[in-house]
């Protein structure tokens, strides 16, 4: 893209995340001016070539496009509360994290000051902003993600646009971060046992990707005989799927592990075996999640 058609970009917030954002424009050859609360936190990226701007207004003014990535929602609100004049005709993405109720609170304000709103969902890490691994989802307007695309490719060639539900990119966000957050508890429960029975969590490292290689797979079979409404036990069932939990369960409280979230889990599978849903496959645990027994 010659240097006359890289559109110029406002990044509010210089965080980990917006920090790379920006760098990341910068590095692409777009026009940059940032701002953050902290001033001195755009030392670095002013020394790359960014501007640095007074104020968020300011920086929204300079820019056709503006990128937001701050702490939470209100820490957004905080920011542009002052600049909503400033935003009519501009493309705002917000990539802070926000609930799908707070995503659509924020398009409607900005719907008020004429500017296109995008959400978006960062799946990745800062350092991976810009490389093939990044992943970033958006949602909300058309025409603003559409004018905005050739830039934010630049953090991202795997962009999705999930269409015009404001709220949709917050709700994918949530949905696999839950698989994130989760997994992440496995691995320290598995490391926990492990050191209890005298094995290193690194001596697990060889192991582990054969057990990681079945979620996606299992995921795609769940969320079908969910869509489905029909729950066939292809590999195993609920009924024999907890007797393997509590003999687990055992095991870990042997060792004075806490069990919490294995007892939490626990508690959807007793409330499925209530409910008459043993000789289900365990996709069925996923409407006794959501109360539907």
């Amino acid at each position: 893209m010659p240097p006359e058609a890289r559109t110029p970009v406002a990044v509010l917030g210089l965080g980990p995340m917006g920090s790379a954002i920006a760098q990341t424009f910068l590095a692409a050859g777009h026009p940059t001016v940032v701002w953050n609360r902290t001033g001195a936190k755009g030392d670095a990226l002013v020394e790359l070539g960014a501007t640095r701007a007074p104020s968020a207004a300011a920086a929204i003014a300079a820019a056709p496009l503006v990128v937001v990535s701050l702490a939470d929602d209100d820490a957004v609100g905080a920011a542009l509360r002052d600049a909503g004049p400033r935003l009519r005709g501009r493309v705002l993405v917000n990539l802070t994290s926000s609930t799908p109720e707070q995503s659509r609170r924020r398009a409607e304000w900005a719907g008020h000051h004429d500017a296109e709103y995008v959400d978006g969902a960062v799946m990745a890490v800062p350092q991976g902003i810009g490389t093939p691994d990044a992943l970033l989802l958006y949602s909300g307007s058309e025409g603003g993600y559409r004018t905005a695309e050739p830039a934010l490719r630049t953090l991202a060639e795997q962009g999705t646009y999930l269409g015009a539900d404001h709220g949709r990119a917050a709700a994918f966000d949530a949905s696999l971060v839950s698989v994130f957050w989760l997994s992440f508890f496995g691995v320290s429960l598995g490391i926990s046992l492990a050191e209890a029975e005298g094995i290193k969590g690194s001596e697990l490292v060889p192991f582990a990707p054969a057990v990681v290689s079945l979620l996606p797979e299992m995921m795609a079979r769940t969320a079908a005989q969910v869509e489905a409404g029909h729950y066939p036990a292809e590999d195993t069932s609920i009924s024999s799927a907890y007797t393997a939990f509590t003999t687990l369960r055992e095991v870990i409280a042997r060792h004075g592990i806490d069990t919490g979230a294995l007892d939490a889990t626990g508690e959807v599978f007793r409330r499925a075996l209530a409910a008459g849903h043993g000789a289900d496959g365990l996709a069925r645990l996923v409407p006794v999640l959501a109360g539907d027994h």
